[in-house]
């Protein structure tokens, strides 16, 4: 058992490591399948986004020292559902659980892309001045 978990996380740890290499191969292989557009998008956002959340951890980390970037980004997603939902329930009187992850997943892909170029041009330009 703990040799299947040995394996996973180098697994993850390869795919994290570059996320927007799986985000075209996705693409590509759901586009190739389904000859849709659309759902090759989203379904290659949702999986990338699962990695962006890995890599800028990781990327925190090692910029700033701490490893307190998971849990930022998970504050981050819970303060923003909460602001969804308290939004929804205002106007339509209901919460769509369903809709407000969506629209967080999809708008952590768009934040967590910005951030991570970010923090990898910054440690690029860290590792070569550093040399």
């Amino acid at each position: 058992m703990n040799g299947i978990v040995n394996v996973l996380i180098h697994i993850y740890a390869f795919s994290a490591s570059v996320p927007f290499l799986w985000f075209f191969v996705l693409w590509i292989g759901t586009y190739i399948w389904r000859r849709d557009g659309k759902k090759a998008t989203k379904l290659a956002m949702d999986v990338t986004t699962l990695l962006l959340i890995g890599s800028v951890s990781f990327l925190f980390h090692d910029l700033l020292g701490s490893s307190f970037g998971f849990f930022l980004i998970l504050l981050f997603f819970l303060i923003g559902y909460g602001l969804l939902g308290n939004f929804q329930y205002r106007v339509r009187g209901k919460i769509d659980n369903r809709r407000i992850f969506r629209l967080l997943w999809r708008f952590g892909f768009l934040t967590l892309s910005v951030v991570y170029l970010l923090f990898l041009v910054v440690g690029l330009g860290k590792s070569i001045l550093s040399v």
